[in-house]
């Protein structure tokens, strides 16, 4: 049986790289690097990678990825699936460019999305390496995937090449496009990484007022936890009745009352066109 052709468009970023390591490993895939950075490129040649030219690539494929910056994932998809060969399977990591609609549509091609959902907290890892991996690789996660368009038969093995890529894999979910999007960018990103950044700042304010930075540090780290753990079912014991005060003030005093509109299909939409183009194209 022969390996199917896997190219990876941005082989040279983070995650093409993870992505080509992987099926570099497996003897049911040939990874095809393509990379349009000269530097990138130069570097992936160094160290005794082959780098093919992109239109090339991408007509003998059965599978592309598309591991490039979010930004330009519409305009590079433009460029790459006219090329495609019929059957072929456009995967790509990230559901923005396809929720608002800059992908263009073959019938005739599987188009489909997958995503980490990374190591979550309060699960147990068996090794200290496992316990120090956030991103996935090393320790245990979950996936995402959504079918844009075209065949159940593609789209089944477009998430198990996913689950080569960003294994070990506990469980594979299916969701929508729709659903994805709100997931990320609108829960994931605009909401909690938000939070975790004001989280950040909060702790430099208060260092910033004095506070010695380790207190501090020891300080948040310990009740951020907690509070996590709490609001997350995984400890039974509730907030105080002071803390649960504090949250109410907090949430009346700095949380805008509209603030769910960002789950709201124009509001999220209009959201990713400026997050991705300053609101221009």
């Amino acid at each position: 049986m022969s390996r199917k052709s896997v190219v990876i468009l941005g082989a040279g970023g983070k995650m093409g790289a993870r992505a080509a390591a992987r099926l570099r490993a497996s003897q049911d895939y040939l990874a095809v690097l393509c990379e349009s950075d000269p530097a990138k490129r130069k570097a992936l040649q160094d160290a005794g990678h082959r780098v093919e030219e992109t239109d090339v690539a991408v007509r003998r494929a059965d599978f592309v990825i598309v591991a490039v910056p979010d930004a330009v994932i519409g305009r590079v998809c433009r460029q790459i699936v006219p090329g495609m060969k019929t059957g072929a399977c456009l995967i790509m990591l990230d559901a923005a460019a396809a929720y608002i609609g800059e992908i263009p549509e073959r019938d005739d091609i599987t188009q489909m999305i997958v995503h980490p959902c990374h190591p979550p907290f309060f699960t147990e890892q068996p090794t200290p390496e496992a316990r120090q991996d956030y991103f996935g690789g090393v320790a245990a996660q979950d996936i995402l995937s959504a079918l844009v368009s075209g065949e159940e038969s593609m789209f089944a093995l477009g998430v198990e090449l996913a689950k080569i890529i960003y294994a070990p894999v506990r469980q594979a979910y299916r969701v929508t496009v729709d659903q994805f999007a709100l997931l990320e960018p609108a829960m994931a990103e605009i909401i909690v990484a938000t939070a975790a950044r004001w989280m950040k700042e909060a702790l430099e304010e208060a260092v910033a007022q004095g506070v010695p930075r380790p207190a501090a540090e020891a300080f948040l780290a310990g009740h951020a936890r907690i509070a996590l753990a709490i609001v997350f079912g995984a400890e039974p014991s509730p907030f105080s009745d002071a803390a649960l005060k504090a949250i109410e003030w907090g949430f009346a005093h700095y949380i805008r009352p509209e603030w769910r509109q960002i789950f709201q299909s124009e509001h999220l939409k209009r959201a990713i066109e400026e997050i991705l183009h300053g609101g221009h194209e």
